[in-house]
């Protein structure tokens, strides 16, 4: 058996109380989690301890119907998930926001395959897909939260910062 620890680390051009506050919002989690397709349902509570997503992941037809849980949480710093896709696989998932003195946040995710046949495949195959998933997953959480602060619907704290690195 197999275990396999894939981490991001990016500096965006958002607050983190801006990237949080997508996180915070469960039926957005389709909108920058790639592989996510459809939110079915979103538990009141989220996202506080215990609180799930009730999600479909994959391309119809080839789709899974299971559900994300939060582990832990501490607003605007910290988020960490139980992101199931049975029979496929089951994820631990932490992401971290970093406030820098530019007004940017440096955000690092880290996923750690925890079930199913996912753990079978060797951590060199695997590893570069997890990393491109993800990477591209922290790329559509910041394009969300800069979109939302132009539009007005959340105020950014921090100065004005430039793009991605």
């Amino acid at each position: 058996m197999f275990f396999s620890v894939t981490i991001i680390e990016m500096t965006v051009p958002a607050a983190p109380e801006e990237l949080f506050a997508v996180l915070a919002d469960g039926w957005m989690y389709s909108g920058w989690v790639v592989g996510a397709s459809h939110i079915r349902d979103v538990d009141s509570q989220w996202p506080q301890r215990g609180a799930r997503i009730h999600h479909t992941v994959g391309v119809w037809p080839l789709t899974v119907k299971d559900s994300t849980s939060v582990v832990d949480v501490e607003p605007d710093r910290r988020l960490e998930l139980d992101a199931r896709a049975f029979p496929v696989g089951r994820a631990y998932v932490r992401i971290e926001l970093f406030a820098r003195d530019d007004g940017r946040t440096r955000i690092r995710m880290t996923e750690t395959i925890t079930g199913g046949p996912s753990r079978l495949i060797p951590e060199p195959v695997i590893d570069p897909a997890l990393r491109a998933r993800n990477r591209e997953s922290l790329l559509r959480l910041t394009d969300i939260a800069i979109g939302w602060r132009k539009h007005g619907r959340i105020r950014r704290r921090s100065a004005e910062a430039t793009r991605p690195s």
